[in-house]
């Protein structure tokens, strides 16, 4: 990528400029920062506080202390990635049934890459979004003072040497759009109208069309693959569906099948076009 197109691509995100391109501005106060240690965790401070807004996006250009599922740490160069947070208030989806907020946000993230950069991504259980196969987005979700907070981290600008792993990507590299502040509004826009399906469904997933959604935009679900378990055990089979409860179910090669709510997935061979 050529250094005019990198240093235009990581100028400061102006929350004007996302506010101008959302179909309801109001729905989602942005708060920008130069840089911080978490967004997630940011908000979950505000939240224990009582200071948090519904619908609070809060949206950082660098992260010392980006957290990755289990722990894990997730760092991205200042102004190349997407680095953002969102506060939701949903009284009407159970506690029991907020275990998707994650995979409500993976969907709006792959429309908003897929409409607003032109990449062709998808999703992969339980919470990374694949371009072309390759990781370029992870999605971390919890619960803080009675609120759902739930953020991503979206590789945009990054070269082939910035990237943190082999089996990554970035934006920039699958010939894609680099506009942030227009990804951003798009995911959002997409964010809020799956939040309203959820909440009118009382949080069934199915009935709010979440769960056939992310089955289609799952590179997981019909592919091979290797299931690593918390226990250091491995688990081989076809990946042939994500339950009502976020569950990935596997069968073997005996066609048993075994359901999985936590693991590292391997795809050892992906899922054909469907």
């Amino acid at each position: 990528m050529p250094d005019s197109r990198a240093a235009d691509a990581r100028r400061p995100i102006d929350p004007q400029d996302v506010r101008a391109r959302l179909a309801d501005p109001d729905r989602w106060p942005i708060d920008w920062t130069p840089q911080t240690g978490s967004t997630n965790a940011d908000l979950a401070a505000r939240a224990e506080a009582g200071r948090l807004r519904p619908g609070q996006v809060l949206v950082t250009e660098e992260q010392v202390a980006g957290r990755g599922r289990a722990g894990r740490q997730w760092h991205c160069p200042a102004g190349a990635g997407l680095m953002f947070s969102v506060a939701l208030d949903l009284p009407a989806v159970p506690a029991e049934r907020r275990g998707w907020v994650g995979a409500v946000l993976g969907l709006a993230v792959v429309a908003g890459l897929r409409a607003a950069a032109g990449v062709p991504a998808s999703l992969k259980w339980p919470n990374d979004v694949l371009i072309d196969g390759a990781k370029c987005a992870g999605i971390l979700g919890e619960v803080a003072g009675g609120r759902l907070i739930v953020g991503s981290g979206i590789n945009i600008s990054l070269t082939r040497a910035e990237l943190p792993r082999e089996d990554a990507t970035s934006v920039a590299l699958a010939g894609g759009r680099l506009d942030r502040a227009a990804l951003l509004a798009a995911i959002l826009d997409e964010l809020g109208t799956w939040c309203d399906r959820w909440a009118a469904a009382a949080g069934d997933v199915d009935v709010a069309g979440i769960r056939p959604a992310y089955l289609l935009a799952c590179a997981t679900v019909g592919a091979q693959i290797r299931v690593l378990l918390p226990t250091e055990r491995w688990v081989v089979g076809e990946a042939v569906d994500v339950d009502a409860g976020g569950a990935l179910v596997v069968a073997d090669a005996a066609g048993r099948r075994q359901s999985f709510t936590g693991g590292d997935v391997v795809h050892v061979r992906a899922a054909a076009p469907g």
